[in-house]
Order: structure tokens, then sequence, then C-alpha cells
């Protein structure tokens, strides 16, 4: 059978190169990611896979050819992106086994071969002190006020960045207090229910006096038919004087998850609310108002609690715009 795939294989080298199978597997699962995370993928394969392995014949690639061509990329440093694309590789030669052009997945054979990756955390905190000091600097904030009211809903409903700053207004729902996201612009690709606080429904009417006639909550501050830049709340963050290794944007998540699992709340009802990772992609699916009448409480809670501590220790300075 494998010399049959083989002969078969060079017969018909441009379909069964590996750059044509990678990018038919792209085409076949795009629809299951994010635009954004299905060009980070392609990109990567473009820049890192396709220049030395694109034109060879997928079945004829060896495991120690591909592991030439990660040590590229662990050279650099770049060592997660080493594996990402090890994974990547493992999901096309799958794909191609499943479509008669491969016999096996090589890149099985490179497991342990790179060095694991640091786990690193998002720079947070979670001091209640300093996050009273943070909340107050966040409302101090002097600059554009569509950047002072992202800062401000950012730790009230602890979304991921690209959530925040792509929200559109016909998400919103303020009869039921809720920002329901579509699958398409989650991570986990399923729908996403955000509770929202009355100090949460503030901000937002307050930006709808502005920007409630176009289509993102959160404009470029460039051009209104695009989204707010991905650097924005982070420039803000370092503006106020708060550096890369004290405060990120995804920290108002671990911000949120470390302290509401510290006062008790539901670990379940707080991971659904992270929209954290469902192993039963199904069950994610349909089950994305879980926990939903617990975590309206929740949110409500979490909102009157950082208002107690931006409104306590007064005589704390508030840091100083750099």
């Amino acid at each position: 059978m494998a010399k049959q795939l083989k002969k078969r294989a060079k017969k018909l080298v441009p379909e069964n190169s590996f750059e044509a199978v990678a990018r038919e597997w792209h085409i076949k699962f795009s629809s299951k990611w994010t635009a954004e995370h299905g060009a980070k993928i392609l990109h990567r394969l473009e820049r890192d896979i396709f220049p030395w392995l694109g034109q060879r014949p997928i079945i004829e690639i060896t495991a120690p050819e591909l592991l030439i061509i990660l040590r590229r990329v662990e050279n650099r440093g770049a060592i997660e992106t080493a594996h990402r694309l090890c994974q990547y590789c493992g999901k096309i030669f799958r794909y191609a086994i499943a479509t008669g052009r491969a016999d096996r997945d090589i890149s099985a054979d490179l497991r342990g071969a790179i060095p694991p990756v640091k786990k690193r955390h998002h720079a947070s905190i979670t001091d209640p002190k300093a996050i009273g000091g943070l909340l107050r600097a966040l409302k101090g904030y002097n600059g554009h006020l569509i950047t002072r009211c992202a800062l401000q809903l950012a730790p009230l409903t602890f979304v991921r960045a690209g959530e925040l700053r792509k929200a559109e207004w016909s998400e919103f729902d303020f009869e039921t207090a809720e920002w329901r996201i579509a699958a398409h612009r989650m991570k986990m690709r399923a729908v996403h229910i955000v509770p929202l606080s009355t100090q949460a429904i503030t901000i937002l009417r307050e930006m709808q006096a502005l920007t409630g006639d176009g289509k993102y909550v959160f404009p470029s501050l460039r051009s209104l038919n695009r989204p707010m830049s991905e650097n924005t709340v982070l420039g803000a963050l370092r503006r106020l004087g708060y550096a890369k290794d004290e405060m990120t944007g995804h920290g108002f998540r671990s911000m949120a998850s470390t302290l509401l699992n510290e006062q008790g709340w539901n670990r379940d009802a707080i991971e659904r609310q992270l929209s954290h990772a469902e192993r039963d992609s199904i069950r994610a699916a349909y089950n994305y108002a879980e926990y939903l009448p617990e975590r309206r409480k929740m949110m409500q809670h979490w909102a009157d609690y950082l208002d107690s501590l931006a409104n306590s220790h007064s005589n704390m300075a508030i840091k100083e715009y750099a």
C-alpha cells in the first residue's frame, strides 16, 4: 500500500506537494477558526515551512527534515512558534493520510525533540489596594474618551482584548442587560454571554452617545469603520505608568479569576464566564448560558467590589502619567 501511495504521489506532485495539501487543509478547516487566527496559521506556514518543504511531495518528507526546519525557528528564540508549527504539520500530515496522499504522520516522531516552552503568566495586578489605584488611574485617564471607556469596561467584563475592541452595538441588549458575543468572534467558537452590571451599562450609555450610530462600540480613532487598534488599551496602560511586567490587557482576566476564586464563587461559573476551553466542543456550543443566574449575581458583585476598591484608600497616590 505504501509503495502504491508513493507511486501515485510522484505522478501528482503539484497536487500532493506539502504546500498544496497544507493550503487545502487550511481552506477545509478555516471555518472553525476566527479570521485572525486562520490568517496567523497561514502566515506562519508561508514564512517558516513552505520555503523549504512546500514543493516536496508530502509523502517523501521525513521526520529529520521537518526537525531541521523547526530547529531554525527554535534557534531564533521562537520555541512556542516551533511547537505550534509542529502541531500544524501534524494536522496536515493526518489530513494527507485521510485523503490518500501520505501513509503516516512523521511529526509524531518529533515528540520531545524541541525544548518545552517555559510557561508564561500574563502580568496582572491582584492585590486589592493596587487594584484600587489602577481603577482610579483608568478613570482619570486624560486621553481620548473612547480609550478611557474601553479601559473602564475591561475590568468589569474581563473578556479577551480582541472581543472588547471589536465589540459591536448589535451585540448589546440593555433590556436584558446582556452582551451576547457571536460564536465567530470567540476563540472557542461558541456564543458567549456577558451579563452587564449597572456600572458597565453606565459606561456603554456614555459611549452610545458618541459611537452609537456606527457598527463598533470602540472604533478606531482614525476610522469609524474599523475597530480600535489592538495596541490602544496596552498603550494607554503604558502611558499611565504600568510597565509590561505589571499589567497587560489580558491581566484583567487573571485579576477577576484570581479574586473571584478567592471569594468563593463557583469555579465552574467563573470558568464559563471567562469562556475558557471546553473539552467537549459540542457541549460548549449549547451550554453558553450555563450558570447564567449565578453569573449575573457574580458580575454585579464584581462591579460593586471594584467600586469599593476604587473608592477606598483615597490617600494613595495614583501613578503619575508617563
